[in-house]
């Protein structure tokens, strides 16, 4: 088994690939032909190829220590790291080669039994196995590879390491079309929304992807959705620690949902418990984390004449906007009048409803 990781010892790399050993870390209404009500359901109308990946036996892995553990079940997200390394010029094959293989032996070398991700992606562009069997185990979409990349979550999740440090630059264009084209692949092949990707920082306290990758996790949803030929919604996530606004939307809608909790702001630990209840109940991963899947089952349409907490949470939201509503829980023609008017400031159809793509330009 793999012992349990210290996120802030896998947070920096050694520089050089060749010489010393690395230290991995990191880090939808119905819209076109998507129904993003339906977890699991295939996506894509575009069948895409398997990608050029170099396997484990190509950049010569060593064997891993043990049986890598194969689960008969599909992973419901991709999470994106960035190895903290040195933004290196050598975009070569033979350097994502001999970085696939320093960041297996920094993995074996803390007593782990191979490569704690699926897959790598080199700044030159080049695609890799990471863990043995991942990419045999992808091909068939229907098995996992339980890899050790994001404690807690490695049952659930495929694990993709981009070379570099992006807390302050972007990761090359090579790299993040070949980051593209994988994720593309991974959701056709596991049913994985193009809307479930997420940065290792959802999930656990750690800087990784860095900022500047973080930052473009949502054109990355844009991105592979439009590689699958699909058009999404891509919604704000929504986590531990945060504050404001739009954690005072969730907490209204979970008290819609019958979850109950205090509308407060404050995204703590009783929110999160209820998220993952909400998350239970309606058949996603209890994560307490509210990506594009929750939001689209947590929201409520609302519209003249409706009452309660899901009002409360438009009429909250149209406030902190500027707009004299009163927070009453009731829908009258004042809270229609501002909710036509925001719609209108956003290029939306001024209806005076507040359906998904309304909701999603109020908490985004």
């Amino acid at each position: 088994m793999n012992p349990p990781v210290n996120r802030r010892d896998l947070l920096r790399w050694g520089a050089a690939c060749a010489g010393p050993t690395l230290l991995a870390s990191c880090g939808l209404t119905k819209v076109a032909v998507l129904n993003h009500d339906t977890p699991g359901h295939r996506l894509n109308t575009l069948a895409l190829a398997f990608p050029s990946i170099a396997t484990t036996a190509l950049w010569k892995a060593q064997a891993p220590k043990e049986p890598v553990t194969l689960l008969a079940t599909r992973p419901t997200r991709i999470i994106v790291h960035h190895t903290a390394s040195a933004n290196v010029s050598d975009l070569s094959q033979a350097q994502a080669y001999s970085l696939a293989r320093s960041i297996q032996q920094s993995h074996i070398d803390r007593g782990w039994i191979d490569s704690g991700q699926q897959f790598t992606i080199s700044r030159g562009g080049y695609m890799l196995e990471g863990r043995h069997q991942s990419i045999d185990a992808a091909r068939t979409g229907n098995q996992h590879v339980r890899g050790a990349h994001c404690e807690g979550f490695n049952d659930v999740s495929v694990g993709i390491e981009n070379e570099g440090t992006y807390t302050s630059v972007a990761p090359p264009t090579a790299q993040y079309n070949a980051l593209v084209q994988l994720c593309a692949w991974l959701c056709q092949q596991y049913s994985i929304p193009a809307t479930e990707l997420y940065g290792h920082r959802d999930f656990l306290n750690t800087s990784c992807p860095g900022d500047v990758l973080y930052a473009r996790l949502p054109q990355l949803r844009r991105d592979v959705a439009a590689r699958l030929g699909v058009n999404v919604r891509v919604w704000p996530t929504t986590r531990t620690g945060q504050t404001g606004e739009r954690v005072r939307s969730v907490q209204f809608l979970l008290r819609a949902r019958g979850q109950g909790g205090s509308v407060d702001g404050n995204y703590g630990s009783g929110t999160g418990s209820l998220v993952s209840a909400f998350q239970t109940s309606v058949g996603l991963t209890p994560d307490a984390l509210v990506g594009s899947a929750t939001w689209e089952k947590l929201i409520l349409t609302v519209r003249r004449g409706n009452t309660e907490d899901a009002v409360q949470a438009v009429q909250s939201q149209l406030r902190s906007r500027g707009f004299a509503v009163a927070v009453d829980g009731v829908f009258g023609a004042g809270t229609e009048s501002a909710v036509q008017s925001f719609q209108s400031s956003q290029g939306l159809g001024a209806d005076g409803i507040a359906g998904p793509n309304t909701w999603v330009a109020l908490v985004s």
